[in-house]
Order: C-alpha cells, then sequence, then structure tokens
C-alpha cells in the first residue's frame, strides 16, 4: 500500500474526503517526525511505537573493492509493533 492508497483507505473508513484524509496523514507525518527529531517516544496504544536510538560509527567493507570505509554515527528511527497489530496479521 503506498500513500495515495492509504488516504484512500483512511477517506473510506473515516467517511471523510480525500482532501481531508491527506490534510490528517500529513499531520500525523509531521508531528511523528518533530517528536522523533526532539528524542521523544511516539506511542500508538495497540499499534505500536516509534523510537529513536543512535548506531554507533563502524568500520564497513566496500562490497565493489573490499576496501575498508569508516560508516559514520547516526540516528535510526524503530518501530515496535503492538500487541494488537501483531496478532491481526498473525
Amino acid at each position: 500500500m503506498n500513500k495515495a492508497e492509504l488516504i484512500d483507505a483512511m477517506a473510506t473508513e473515516g467517511g471523510i474526503s480525500k482532501a481531508e484524509a491527506k490534510k490528517a496523514l500529513d499531520g500525523f507525518i509531521s508531528a511523528t517526525s518533530e517528536a522523533l527529531k526532539k528524542g521523544d517516544r511516539v506511542s500508538l496504544v495497540g499499534f505500536g511505537s516509534f523510537s529513536v536510538s543512535k548506531r554507533n560509527a563502524r568500520t564497513g567493507r566496500n562490497p565493489q573493492t573490499g576496501k575498508e570505509i569508516q560508516i559514520p554515527a547516526k540516528n535510526v528511527v524503530k518501530f515496535k509493533a503492538g500487541a494488537e497489530l501483531s496478532d491481526s496479521v498473525n
């Protein structure tokens, strides 16, 4: 499912227009991004939680040349599915 399909599904399920569904989805994405930038955790009970963790710098290897390269440290977004979401998939 891509973003357009998700907007269509939200509009249908919520009984709202596609424009309203797009605004709602964009608002959710924006608010979640801002919270994660601040280092906060975003939890949606039953769905899951988004968090940020720090990945340390490490030495890697270029697969084409075999030469060692330094991979810098960075923050990565993690998602942990909630119990209800996990149960609905299985």
